[in-house]
């Protein structure tokens, strides 16, 4: 299958659809995992370094057999490595546990105090061609702002918690004006059923003979997002993947964006307790 992909702002393109590995933190779970994406036919792996499983992620990309031009691997720079030199060093260790020569993407995990230094960081990783194109996290408009003001190279995305009761339309209308392209992670909500139980999203569902949870990508892809959903259960990495042989009307479309609730279930990149919770996690050696 052909997957539809987006261009992003350096002239390289993505494939529509990616797969997330947060809380797959052991082998004998992420590797099957990100190995069944694969063979899937995902072409799009996220990690990071806080979630500890670069190693599994690594060794799951090499026992795929895929030229390694055939995939795009994404990390992350955790907030207790930000500075200048922080950064190339988590860099440089990133790289070794994924057994990689260089990584598709490089993404700021949050926009804590420092964002400013590890971002010229990606830059020189990004001119040495360690990463093919940097981006962040979880940054706000005024983040985003600010970081433009003080460097040359714009995030060629931003990864942050989206879905039909969280949609953050503002930043996806500022992001869509620059350019950016918006990456939703917890795609399919997070911590409950209510979005997979949902009798609008039930209908809509049953109308093009698909599960929730399809039309929720779906609705992603047709908004101009790239979502990450995130499974260990072999029938769910296989189902996410189908949603490219249906289309949701603009009815449909409308009665989606209907459900936004503007509340997010994870942390507030504004909040200084969370920000101070994140600043508390180092991530061990």
């Amino acid at each position: 299958m052909s997957l539809k992909t987006f261009t992003l702002n350096n002239g390289q393109t993505i494939a529509s659809l990616g797969f997330g590995t947060w809380e797959l933190d052991k082998e004998e779970i992420c590797v099957p995992a990100v190995t069944q994406a694969l063979q899937t036919g995902y072409r799009v792996i996220d990690t990071a370094a806080r979630y500890m499983n670069e190693a599994f992620v690594g060794k799951a990309l090499t026992e795929s057999g895929l030229k390694r031009e055939d995939y795009h691997l994404t990390t992350k720079v955790w907030v207790t490595d930000f500075g200048y030199e922080q950064t190339l060093r988590a860099f440089d260790k990133s790289l070794k546990k994924l057994g990689l020569d260089y990584v598709d993407l490089y993404l700021l995990h949050w926009p804590v105090e420092g964002f400013r230094e590890s971002w010229k960081a990606l830059e020189k990783l990004q001119d040495e061609g360690l990463t093919k194109a940097i981006g962040v996290c979880n940054f706000e408009i005024d983040h985003l702002q600010a970081l433009a003001a003080s460097s040359n190279n714009k995030p060629v995305l931003n990864q942050v918690e989206t879905h039909p009761l969280f949609q953050q339309r503002a930043l996806l209308n500022y992001m869509n004006e620059q350019d950016i392209l918006l990456e939703a992670w917890s795609p399919l909500g997070r911590g409950d059923a209510t979005l997979l139980t949902n009798p609008v999203l039930q209908e809509i569902a049953s109308a093009h003979g698909k599960d929730v949870g399809q039309v929720i990508l779906r609705w992603h892809l047709q908004r101009g997002s790239l979502a990450i959903p995130r499974s260990s259960k072999p029938s769910r990495v296989a189902s996410n993947f189908q949603i490219y042989d249906f289309e949701l009307s603009d009815d449909q479309m409308a009665a989606i964006n209907a459900l936004d609730t503007n509340q997010r279930s994870a942390g507030d990149p504004k909040d200084p307790e969370w920000i101070a919770k994140l600043m508390s996690m180092p991530i061990p050696d």
